[in-house]
Parts: C-alpha cells; structure tokens; sequence
C-alpha cells in the first residue's frame, strides 16, 4: 500500500544493507529519509553513536516516523564479547531512541523497531506466527542459541518499555532480507553457491525464513501507514528448507553442482569466514500472520520466482558495473564479500 502522505522518515541505524534498500524506495516515493550513522559522509547524515545524545535528537523532532534498525551485525563468531556487543547495540539504541521520542515536543506518529525472526524456537513442525512459541528453551541446542533468543526478547522489551504513549511502537521480527546489495545475505549466499558449495548442510531439514526486499519495503511501507501495533513477522508465507532453498538458488544461478556439508564441516566454514553456525544450522520457519491477517499480498511469495528475479537484478548490477569500467568476476569470485549484512 503507497503511503499518501510525504512523510520525514529516521533511520538509525541506516547505513546497511537493508538500510539502503529502504532509503531508496522511500526516496524515490518522495520522502525525506535522514539517517543516523557514527560515519556520517552524505548531506542526509547525521552522526549518532547509538548510546548517548547529541545533536541527533532534533532529526527526531521534524520526524514523522523512526525506523531503527541499529544492531551489532550478526555476521560474527559468536564470542561472549561478541554476543554482549550484539545485546548492547540493540538495547542501547532502542533505549536511546525511545528517550529521544519520549523527549521530544512533538514526537514521531510512529516508531519501527527492528527485531527478528529469530525470537522464535527451533522448530522442523508447524510454522510459527506471531502467536507461535518464543525460542529458549528448546532442549538440546546449544546456549548461545538461547542467547540469540534473550537478545530479541531484550531487545524487544527496552522498545515496549519506552514511555511514548503519543508514538505507536512495531517490533519487526524480521526474517533474512534478500536483495541484490552489495553485503546482502543474498550477496553472500550466491557466492557460495556459485562457488559449488551451495548444497545441503547438516542434512538440510532446518527451515529458512527470508523475506524478498521488496516485500521487506512493502511491509514496512504498510506499518508507518495504519494502526499495526506490537510484534509483526515480516517473512515470506512460505520458508523452506535449506536443500531445498540452495537448489533453487544454485538453479538459478546456472550452477550444476552443491556439494553438502557435514554439521562439523560448518564449524570449520564459520571460522574461516568469521561468522556462526546459528546461522546456518538453526530452523526458522516462520510466517507472517499478521500481515496476512490484515490483507497484504506479496510480490514474491515463493523462493523460486524471488531467487530468479533477484539473480536476473544482480546480473542486470553487473552489467552496469562493467559499463563503467568496474571489473568484477561474478561467476567465480576470488573471495567472499563483505560480510556487514544484518542476515534478520
């Protein structure tokens, strides 16, 4: 649904991957889209450190909405340091957004608070929605797991804590955006599979959840615009699981082979790439069951018809790219890309 009004839309936390991909569509609808970033480097930037006041405020004063999607990314070892960054990023910049709003003498009609899909447990059976069973307590997984859970949950907490009563407050429980970015989950995966790696991992029974940026934009676009409050999943109806979603991406990608991985296999994978076997191990099958419930369509429903479009966007990005003289191997990568994604 396009949003009737011009709105003056704050992104803390704006300078990623899902970010962008807001910043553009929100632009192009005629909004102005003022960022909060520690590295501020365009006109629309303004710097913030995601803990304390500055001058950033008065971007929420003249804001009609705040969409904060600040976090720690994921994309790391999941050291203890590492995960009490991960908490204290998130509930630090929902803390200090919600005393910026509360502050305010004319708050923001409206505040989006990043979450995640991973808020919910593990599960292989029936998918959850919004009223589906919280993570944490799954027998046999591991602690950091459980973690990840007590950060969304935390996470979610310091947002409904907050004291705007004047502001309506979402929590996103986002699955993986997938764009054709640059540092996108989408970037990354594709440079697996187009490596001959994409296939099978641990089995390949566990559920992923994912969302096409596009849809991820609607949805948002849908929440500033009605009266939606509380939890919202924004995830396409139908997660797969990951054999399934790697051969449809390596399909189309026109890569004949994956070759599987073995859970142990994983570990050494993550370490090379400094990442985490949550990622890739954990079932999320989530669906959106509000954004159903309130009439909302998506343009790319199923993983097949979105994988191909995203790939056919990328290879039309390349095209672009080498018009300009840029020279980039997209077939077989020399190395992975930058892993800055916020996967959910």
């Amino acid at each position: 649904m396009a949003i009737v009004n011009r709105m003056h839309i704050v992104l803390p936390g704006g300078s990623g991957h899902v970010g962008r991909l807001l910043e553009r569509h929100l632009t192009s609808d005629g909004h102005t889209v003022t960022i909060l970033t520690r590295n501020p480097k365009r006109p629309n930037e303004v710097h913030w450190d995601g803990r304390t006041f500055g001058d950033w405020p008065r971007s929420i004063e003249t804001a009609d909405a705040v969409v904060n999607l600040a976090g720690k990314s994921v994309s790391c070892r999941y050291t203890d340091e590492n995960l009490r960054d991960m908490m204290r990023s998130r509930t630090d910049s929902a803390r200090i957004v919600g005393d910026a709003i509360a502050q305010s003498p004319t708050p923001p009609a409206v505040w989006l608070q990043m979450s995640t899909a991973t808020i919910y447990a593990h599960t292989f059976e029936s998918p959850h929605d919004e009223a589906g069973t919280l993570g944490g307590r799954e027998p046999d997984v591991p602690d950091y797991w459980k973690f990840s859970v007590r950060i969304a949950r935390e996470w979610e907490a310091t947002q409904k804590a907050a004291d705007t009563p004047r502001t309506r407050k979402v929590a996103l429980r986002a699955a993986m955006v997938m764009s054709p970015d640059q540092g996108s989950i989408f970037d990354w995966l594709s440079w697996i599979s187009r490596l001959g790696l994409g296939g099978s991992v641990a089995g390949g029974r566990q559920y992923i959840s994912w969302i096409h940026g596009d849809d991820f934009v609607a949805a948002v676009k849908h929440l500033l615009d009605n009266v939606i409050s509380g939890p919202v999943n924004l995830a396409s109806p139908n997660p797969i699981p990951q054999r399934d979603f790697m051969r449809i991406l390596r399909r189309a990608w026109k890569m004949p082979i994956g070759l599987p991985a073995a859970k142990w296999m994983t570990e050494v994978a993550a370490w090379v790439l400094r990442s985490d076997t949550e990622l890739l191990l954990k079932s999320r099958r989530v669906v959106p069951g509000r954004l159903s419930d309130d009439g909302i369509g998506f343009a790319y429903p199923d993983w097949e018809q979105a994988a191909s479009h995203l790939v056919a966007s990328r290879r039309r990005h390349k095209g672009s790219q080498l018009r300009h003289g840029a020279q980039t191997n997209w077939i077989v990568p020399a190395a992975p890309p930058t892993a800055s994604f916020r996967p959910y």
